[in-house]
This record gives C-alpha cells, structure tokens and sequence, in this order.
C-alpha cells in the first residue's frame, strides 16, 4: 500500500516479510504498486488491483440529494442478498457490501415500498449478516445499496453497489452520499477503495482526493529464491479484499 511518499508491505508470516523485504528493497516506494515492478523481482502467479484509495472530510464533501428516495435499514434485509446475487459474485466480491457494519443506505425501484428487515434484529449489519433471511415474493428488489465497514483508527470503508441494468443512473452517488454522511457524523473517515474507472468517478463527485493505491499479488512457488507461493491478500493486506465499489 503506498500512501503519499510512502508504502508498507505485508506478508502472512515472518520468513515470508524477509524474503519480500529483500527482493523489494531497491524497488522505490511509489513502485510497490505498479505490478510491472512487482514482477520484475518477484515470481508472480496473479494480480489483483491496483485500486485508488481515496479519503473526503467533512470539509470537501460534496453531498448529493437523495431525492427522497434513499432509505436507511438498520438490519440486513433479504433485500440486500438479491442485490449480491443480481450483481454477480465477481461484482458482489469486490464491492465489499455484504462486510458492512454500518446500517445500509438502498434505493429502491420506483413505486416500489419500504425494504422490511427480515430476520435480523436491528443493529446487527455486519459481517454474515447482511442479507439474513429471505426475500418475500412482494419484497422490493434494491436498485442501490452503500454501507461501510468500521475500520482502526476511526476509518469507514465505503462499500457500495448498483445493480448491473441500473448503472449510470446516478444511484451509486445517492447511497454513497448517504453512506458518507453517516461516517462523517460518527466522527470517521471515509475511505474509497476502488480499481474501476466509473467507481473512481463516483468517489470524485462526493468530493474524495486520491492519495494513495493498493495491490494485492499471489505469488508462485519458486524455488531458490527463498520466496514461497502466497494466496491473494499478502501484498499488501492480509486477505482477500474487495477492491472497490461498484457504481
């Protein structure tokens, strides 16, 4: 992850931090995201990213009216569920949605009524529960949906989705307004990570700055250099992550 001038790589165990710190030590600090340089020194197997991080305060933000559209849901509706899997996995997974702890933010189609909870009781969005329960035949199908998950150091991380034949609609500004706006009056900072070009788009019309990147490697086994092979996730985070919202 590079930041400004400067980066910091992770790795899942110690002899796994040597070797990359070995292999990476004369890669300069605004390299460390560029997966052509990665390559260069490192065997690896596949790429996932790079994503823009973005972060807005109260200062720059550029709210966005919801029209009276945009509902608020304390608990993970069923609703939500349909949206993931209306979405696609590949989507779903990289928009981070269904990891929100924050009450999610949804448009519905017009005319449409209020998203019911389902059966989660409220103030349980979080990780696993969003999506509990099952969509009733007459349940709305969420248009949008934005949340963020509550990271260290007082960081929301924006997790956003649009369904795929609503895109460009303008919703995903909408719900991330919503989103952000909630953030923002818990005292976080909202944080957009995000690898695709129309998401980026969307962080900028909110008012976020870009001011770093991420980049997430697997690498191959390779023998000799000391460098065992590695699931996605170990540079530069620990895991799997989603790497943007999805407009």
């Amino acid at each position: 992850m590079a930041l400004g001038p400067s980066a910091i790589v992770t790795a899942p165990d110690p002899a796994t931090a040597h070797a990359l710190r070995t292999a990476l030590s004369a890669v300069p600090a605004d390299a460390l995201t560029c997966p052509d340089a990665i390559r260069a020194v490192l065997p690896v197997a596949a790429v996932m990213g790079p994503a823009g991080l973005a972060y807005v305060t109260e200062d720059a933000w550029c709210p966005r009216p919801d029209g009276g559209g945009v509902q608020r849901l304390s608990a993970g509706p069923a609703a939500v569920t349909a949206l993931l899997e209306a979405a696609g996995r590949t989507d779903a997974e990289e928009s981070g949605l269904a990891e929100i702890t924050s009450p999610a933010f949804a448009v519905c189609p017009q005319g449409a009524g209020p998203v019911s909870a389902g059966a989660v009781d409220a103030g349980a969005v979080g990780a696993g529960a969003v999506g509990a329960g099952a969509v009733g035949a007459d349940e709305p199908v969420l248009t949008a949906a934005a949340g963020y998950r509550h990271w260290p150091r007082g960081t929301a991380h924006l997790c956003v989705l649009t369904a795929p034949d609503r895109r460009g609609e303008g919703l995903a500004r909408r719900v991330a307004s919503a989103a952000v706006a909630h953030a923002l009056a818990a005292g976080l900072l909202p944080q957009w990570r995000a690898r695709l070009p129309a998401s980026r788009r969307v962080a900028r019309a909110l008012g976020f700055q870009e001011v770093g990147s991420q980049l997430s490697v697997r690498l191959a086994d390779s023998p000799g250099t000391g460098v065992p092979g590695m699931p996605y996730g170990r540079l530069p985070y620990g895991r799997i992550p989603p790497m943007g919202p999805q407009e």
